[in-house]
């Protein structure tokens, strides 16, 4: 159990370790202190024996240093106030959930690094410098130096054309809908590996035990291997929160049948490994994707940013990430495990749902943008051909019920046209309508006046 507990922990880590502007900077910084140290060791050890080095006299050196400290430590700054404004940007103008997709930006984080980097170096070399114009400079130091210095103007370049692409609407939910299907396939990757039960679980004898959770926070991480690990044999443990659910302190995280022996140590490992966070994260949140997607297309809606094209964007991306989802098998809700343990999960989220999440606010603020709403309804189309094509008939209702409502919406909208009405009407009932057709090509067909 303490492995289980350490690998979750790990696995947390490296997470916060990839959304962390700092963490890889100050690793970089670290090694940039430790080659300086390195170089100048090896310069005063064997000078005759360097494949690589730079001559040139000590004064010349203390210049070359000096300017390269002051001109990168004067860049980070730079560098700081670009990474600020983008996150600024990102939060104002798509949504303030975008923002840790720009924190986590690995290259964003190795500029930052070695720019403070090379200037930490230079100082570091420059404290064993004595100014003694008949001494030779160290070799091997300078030549890293200017390595450094070459290396960081042109990471600052990958990194302004880096961030001028990032900022893009389309860039930005691209990714988003990439990582959703990356956490997607990891989900569904641990789920093939569970035990499904069938039937009706009978739920032991003898009272319940609830554990409450220890904190407030997002739940992040509820494998279903951890938690069956975390229970003696023989317990039915029933999870009353999911991955994504916020949960407040003292809140029933979960029950059990029957009650342990040690009720105290099996309620410190549970709140162990069904991992409760300040922020909410996709390590295991498939919902979290869909939610930043919806929440674009709602910013872009909304009359302070009244961008109709973004929210098209926005649905396009939810409709391919929704895509991957409708046409594989979710987690089961019941899980059975060694020695007769079983998990209940009765609050996964179903495919209706999350369907429901992603659609029904931009279903909501859509009717007045007529292109906003094409773009739904043709979505909604085409996942209920799609459910069709992979066995999931029962899901056509659901989706045909979505773009129902968006139709009674638009017809009560008083700003919108008849003309648009009857065009929405015509791009629901399309068979195909693979592109984005004017109203009067819809099918080939003029809609009736």
């Amino acid at each position: 159990m303490v492995g289980t507990v350490l690998a979750l922990r790990l696995r947390a880590g490296l997470y916060a370790f990839r959304e962390s502007l700092f963490l890889l900077p100050a690793l970089i910084v670290v090694a940039g202190a430790v080659a300086a140290e390195a170089a100048w060791a090896l310069d005063r050890a064997a000078p005759e024996l360097l494949p690589v080095s730079l001559r040139m006299s000590t004064n010349a050196a203390i210049w070359l240093l000096s300017v390269v400290a002051g001109a990168t430590i004067t860049t980070a700054g730079v560098v700081f106030s670009l990474t600020v404004v983008s996150l600024q940007l990102a939060s104002s103008q798509f949504s303030p959930r975008v923002m840790r997709s720009f924190v986590r930006d690995r290259l964003s984080q190795a500029v930052v690094g070695l720019l403070v980097a090379t200037f930490v170096y230079c100082v570091l070399v420059l404290r064993h410098l004595n100014g003694e114009p008949a001494e030779p400079a160290p070799g091997l130091s300078l030549a890293l130096a200017v390595v450094l210095t070459v290396a960081t103007v042109l990471l600052i370049i990958a990194h302004l054309d880096h961030l001028a692409r990032r900022l893009q609407v389309g860039e930005v939910v691209r990714s988003i809908a990439g990582e959703g299907r990356d956490v997607v396939d990891a989900v569904l990757a641990r789920g093939a590996a569970e035990e499904p039960l069938r039937g009706r679980v009978e739920l032991p004898g003898g009272g319940c035990r609830v554990v409450r959770a220890p904190h407030d926070g997002w739940v992040t991480q509820a494998g279903s291997a951890d938690i069956l690990a975390a229970v003696p044999p023989g317990t039915v443990v029933r999870l009353e929160t999911r991955t994504g659910a916020y949960i407040h302190e003292g809140e029933a995280l979960a029950t059990l049948w029957p009650v342990p022996d040690r009720p105290g140590p099996v309620d410190r490992r549970l709140g162990a490994v069904v991992r409760v966070s300040a922020t909410r994260t996709m390590q295991e949140d498939v919902d979290f994707a869909v939610r930043q997607l919806v929440d674009i297309g709602l910013r872009a809606l909304s009359s302070a940013v009244n961008d109709p094209t973004t929210a098209v964007e926005s649905v396009l991306r939810l409709g391919s990430l929704l895509r991957r989802l409708i046409a594989c098998d979710l987690p089961p809700e019941a899980v059975g495990g060694p020695a007769g343990r079983v998990l209940l999960r009765p609050w996964e989220l179903s495919h209706e749902e999350y369907l429901g999440h992603a659609f029904d606010q931009l279903r909501h603020a859509a009717p007045a943008q007529p292109q906003v709403a094409a773009a739904l309804l043709r979505t909604l189309r085409m996942l209920a051909v799609h459910a069709e094509d992979v066995g999931r008939p029962g899901l056509v209702a659901p989706l045909r019920r979505q773009a129902a409502l968006l139709l009674e919406a638009a017809e009560a909208e008083p700003a919108l046209h008849p003309a648009d009405w009857r065009w929405l009407r015509a791009v629901a009932d399309a068979a195909t309508d693979p592109a984005d057709h004017g109203p009067r090509l819809v099918d080939g067909a003029v809609p009736a006046e």
